[in-house]
């Protein structure tokens, strides 16, 4: 076994490699319009991480080793700062490599970038990656439209942007609308700029880019709501499910599909996609609930993580009830709403009840608290209330 130093070191730097986390792709340079995983739809403005990962990972290991560190630290702004100085180099390098690829060494440029899904969408990367200083502009400008009050001022902005390059604007609406809270107010200004709603006139109106993007920001709601079981982050979950609903209604809401065009077809496998990731999640709110409320024989007691999961599972039924609209959930939703409201009544009365004749009894009292909470989320803060005030009069007459 080999104990000298040289190898202690070399096991140490190894170790140090493998334990520091990957770098972003470019090093930050395009966060603004990558979207996570691999879409099942490719937007012009829009670049999938992991395509993004992999063309950086080519361009470091193949493309310019000589001018890269490898293990540069993508949260330090003057490592960025020194890759955007030699981004025009970099560029440079990957194209000639890309416009030399024929026959084999087509091939080969395959492999290396990471197959042919890569392959195709690295044009697309490069020239995100040459127009990277535009998108902290569209990210102000995204900002910007939040507190516009005027429409006919937002209308002005938006014919601002460079509409007659359209992969430009691509890159600009994708990076701006990360930042844009009610993405349909921007609609509602471009069917007034395109004086109709027909797709065709937003698009000669030269508000394709918008349109596209608003649909990529979509489908980037879906890696969050690929979550199941007990570590998944309802928060982000019930916030993917509302910013997917803002979007699709911006374009739903506004613009007049066709029956069977590039951006129906999107919005129908979006739809579909998104409902059936929610499905499971409602399917197991009634379930939940009844676990959690229920008395238990012998010695009762309350299952923390029961709870916790009936009370996500009441939120997310209240985001879907607001979010209905975008979702193909109806029948589905309308079942488990009755069912979650009955099953409610039923168990803050009857914990209610319990809670008067002990109301010391501190396992009753917190099941009381947790039904009333799920009871607020199914029905309203006024109906909550007057339960609060009923558990409180009941603490108040053994006092």
């Amino acid at each position: 076994m080999n104990d000298s130093p040289a190898a202690a070191a070399s096991n140490e730097s190894a170790l140090s490699r493998r334990q520091r986390p990957a770098q972003r792709p470019f090093l930050g340079l395009i966060d603004a319009v990558l979207v996570p995983g691999r879409p099942t739809f490719d937007f012009d403005g829009a670049v999938a991480e992991d395509h993004a990962r992999a063309v950086w990972t080519w361009m470091v290991r193949d493309v310019a080793p000589d001018l890269v560190d490898a293990n540069a630290d993508d949260a330090d702004p003057a490592a960025r700062e020194a890759l955007d100085r030699l981004v025009p180099e970099l560029l440079l390098r990957a194209r000639s490599t890309l416009a030399e690829a024929r026959g084999e060494a087509e091939r080969r440029l395959r492999m290396q970038v990471g197959g042919d899904e890569v392959f195709d969408r690295l044009p697309a990367i490069l020239h995100a990656v040459k127009c990277r200083s535009l998108f902290e502009k569209a990210r102000a400008f995204g900002r910007a439209v939040n507190g516009m009050t005027d429409d006919a001022a937002l209308g002005l902005a938006l014919q601002s942007m460079p509409l007659q390059d359209q992969a430009v604007t691509a890159l600009l609406m994708q990076a701006a609308l990360g930042q844009v809270q009610s993405p349909g107010r921007m609609m509602g200004a471009v069917i007034r700029i395109a004086d109709s709603a027909t797709e065709q006139a937003v698009q000669r109106a030269g508000f394709a880019p918008l349109v596209e993007a608003m649909l990529s920001h979509a489908q980037a709601q879906i890696p969050a709501l690929q979550q199941f079981g007990a570590f998944a982050d309802i928060d982000l979950i019930c916030r993917s499910v509302d910013r997917f609903h803002r979007l699709m209604r911006a374009v739903t809401g506004f613009v007049e599909l066709g029956r069977v065009t590039r951006w129906s077809t999107i919005v129908a496998g979006l739809t579909t996609t998104v409902s059936e990731l929610i499905e499971p999640k409602l399917r197991d709110v009634g379930p939940n609930v009844n676990l959690a409320l229920r008395r238990h024989s012998g010695t009762d007691r309350i299952d923390s993580d029961q709870v916790l999961s009936a009370l996500n599972g009441c939120y997310v039924l209240a985001t879907v009830r607001d979010c209905r609209e975008s979702l193909a959930l109806n029948a589905l939703f309308d079942q488990i709403w009755n069912q979650v409201g009955q099953a409610l009544e039923i168990h803050v009365q009857r914990n209610l009840e319990l809670f008067r004749q002990s109301p010391s009894d501190r396992v009753i009292g917190a099941r009381l608290d947790a039904a009333i909470k799920m009871a607020e989320l199914r029905f309203n803060p006024d109906y909550a209330e007057v339960l609060r005030r009923a558990r409180y009069g009941a603490e108040r007459r053994v006092g």
